[in-house]
This record gives structure tokens, sequence and C-alpha cells, in this order.
């Protein structure tokens, strides 16, 4: 379930130790890419208090927008499971694919032929430089788990997916399940 060398799709959980870092504190990130050159990933479980509507008033939908990480906040991304009605779609994989043709998104929201278990936003992204998230791996900032739920990520709820990796990881890592966000109300 968890390695040491991460690739493209696979799921980044933050480590406990990181605990109290302002953007990563239990994230978990899905690597959209991973190359020699750096990376790119998506906080998967960071709701934002706007909806697509409130960003971009002619796309009138309460579709939840997520911080996807401290990169580029000011730029809307998404990730979606419908490459077949969204052009140019680049595959991350397991049947997820990240950005397209927004226009085209923003017709399909209109029309109801797409909803919030299709596609996901977020603002900004989670980025690393080369060897940069080698060495947070190598400091224990992070675990690396294969995606087991391919595309249907998309779907997963928010509120209790740190908590329910650290539960299946078990043993020392159950007991962070249920710290507290904050380590001040400890």
């Amino acid at each position: 379930m968890t390695s040491t060398s991460p690739k493209k799709g696979d799921l980044l959980i933050a480590e406990p130790a990181i605990i109290g870092d302002v953007s990563f504190n239990r994230s978990i990130v899905l690597l959209a890419d991973h190359t020699l050159e750096g990376s790119i990933g998506f906080i998967l479980n960071k709701p934002l208090e706007y909806t697509i509507n409130d960003l971009i008033p002619e796309v009138e939908a309460a579709f939840k927008v997520y911080n996807g990480g401290p990169v580029e906040q000011d730029n809307l991304y998404f990730i979606h499971k419908v490459p077949e009605l969204i052009p140019d779609s680049i595959e991350i994989s397991l049947g997820i694919f990240w950005g397209g043709d927004f226009k085209r998104v923003a017709e399909l929201i209109t029309n109801n032929t797409i909803d919030e278990n299709d596609i996901r936003f977020f603002l900004g992204y989670s980025g690393w430089d080369s060897n940069q998230l080698d060495n947070e791996l190598k400091a224990n900032s992070w675990l690396v788990s294969e995606n087991i739920y391919e595309k249907n990520i998309i779907e997963k709820d928010y509120a209790s997916f740190w908590k329910e990796k650290m539960l299946e990881l078990g043993g020392e890592y159950s007991i962070w399940s249920n710290a507290p966000e904050n380590p001040n109300y400890n």
C-alpha cells in the first residue's frame, strides 16, 4: 500500500510529524505529475469557503472549490473523470484527468451534464522542485500510497479522508487519527 518512490497518480499522505504546517497539515495530495524536474499535485481534502459560482459567476453551480496547494493560489485548476466530454485533458492515471477546455466545462456544468462526482476544482497547486519531494520523503514528511480509489478519488469524502488513511496504516498511525488538527486543542 505504501512505497517510498512516488509516481504520477499516487497519493502523498502528510505524516503526523508535519502537524502545524499551515499548507499541508493532515493533507492528502494527488500527484498529477512527477518527473526528474519536479512534481505537481493537488490537495484533495482542504475545501475552501468558495464555490465555483463565487469565483466564476457565469457558472451557476455550488461545486466546492478546494485549496490545491500554496502555489499560484490565484489560478483555478481542475481534475475530472470525463475526458470524453472535456477536450484537451491530460491523463494523470487510472481514469483521472487534469485540465482541459474550461469553456466546455462551464457548458457541461450549466447543462447539468456533469456534477461534483465528475470534477473537482482547486485554487492553486502543490509543487516541488527537482529532488525537493525526495528530500521531504527522506525527512518523513510524507507517506506515498497507491491510489486504490482510482477515478473515484474525486468522490471521496474530504472530511474524514486523512483520518481514514491513518487508520488503514494502523500501528502508531491509528493513534494520530484522533489527534486534533490544531495541536493547541490538546
